[in-house]
């Protein structure tokens, strides 16, 4: 869950002076690990053990100027309306989380943005006909000590993950790790652990990944990546229990064609295209369940 790669600062793909002036308003409401490589890995933790700030709002108090330049943050919340007397439209029920994006648990953000329905490099809709889901993601932007930047997830306080998740019935939270955290064998590094509260969710995300190729691994048996902490984001949802992924580094750069900040959004291949089509069937089966009714 906490892992340090070189990547070198890029211009967000979104106008940032009002994400960042509505993020900083709503932080500021709250008061008061070596580098490796591109393609090494840290060490995955489910406590704050090795984290430079306790929380999020003490991360944003203390590197005020931050923002765009040591960490992004951004998120897309899509409009709704039923405005009819007749009709009922559906409500938006799932939120896709990246806590730990950019060059910290590199691939999270892209993978976070295909999962959610669009193209990491444009932000296009990456399928004209189907659903599209909110994310909220924080990233790091430095060359180098971006594990300094982690948050560990039951200490994430950001008031805007939080209120899009509180106002989900669903989360699928993002996050890195290794393939010895997973416990897999190394001659099959290429995995990906299961967990979270919700366990139709687990079960779908088990079954979808698996029937596209990929190894998965059962949370429960992994107690630092199994995400069932009542304060994790994933599960500070309306039915109180979501799902969260924990992808072995292997993985992750089997993605992309080039694994660094800049490249990989511009480099997504096949691999990255099935294992975002499994996650999106998965919550497409989730959401036809009997406890997916807003009343």
């Amino acid at each position: 869950m906490s892992e340090s790669f070189q990547s070198s600062p890029s211009s967000s793909q979104q106008p940032r002076a009002s994400r960042r002036t509505l993020l900083t308003a709503l932080a500021a409401a709250t008061v008061g690990a070596p580098l490796l490589s591109a393609l090494g890995a840290g060490t995955a933790r489910a406590s704050a053990v090795g984290d430079t700030y306790a929380s999020n709002t003490e991360l944003y108090q203390r590197l005020p100027n931050g923002e765009g330049t040591d960490y992004a943050r951004r998120y897309r919340r899509h409009e709704m309306a039923d405005a009819s007397p007749d009709r009922r439209f559906p409500f938006h029920r799932t939120t896709v989380l990246a806590l730990h994006g950019g060059g910290i648990e590199a691939g999270t953000s892209e993978l976070c943005l295909g999962i959610a329905g669009y193209h990491p490099a444009t932000l296009e809709r990456a399928q004209a006909d189907g659903p599209v889901y909110d994310y909220w993601m924080f990233e790091g932007l430095r060359n180098a000590d971006n594990r300094e930047l982690h948050v560990t997830s039951k200490h994430c306080d950001d008031r805007v993950a939080l209120a899009m998740a509180a106002g989900s019935l669903n989360v699928l939270s993002l996050h890195g790790c290794t393939a010895s955290q997973a416990g897999v064998p190394a001659s099959r590094p290429e995995a990906v652990v299961v967990g979270g509260r919700n366990t139709d969710f687990q079960r779908h995300l088990h079954e979808e990944l698996r029937a596209a190729g990929f190894q998965t691994v059962d949370g429960s048996k992994l107690p630092d990546l199994n995400g069932d902490h009542a304060d994790n984001p994933c599960n500070r949802t309306l039915l109180g229990k979501g799902g969260q992924l924990e992808i072995t580094t292997e993985l992750r750069q089997s993605m992309f064609g080039t694994f660094t900040r800049q490249g990989r959004a511009k480099t997504t291949n096949d691999t990255f295209r099935s294992f975002t089509a499994a996650c999106r069937a998965a919550i497409g089966r989730l959401e036809a369940g009997p406890d997916q009714v807003i009343l």
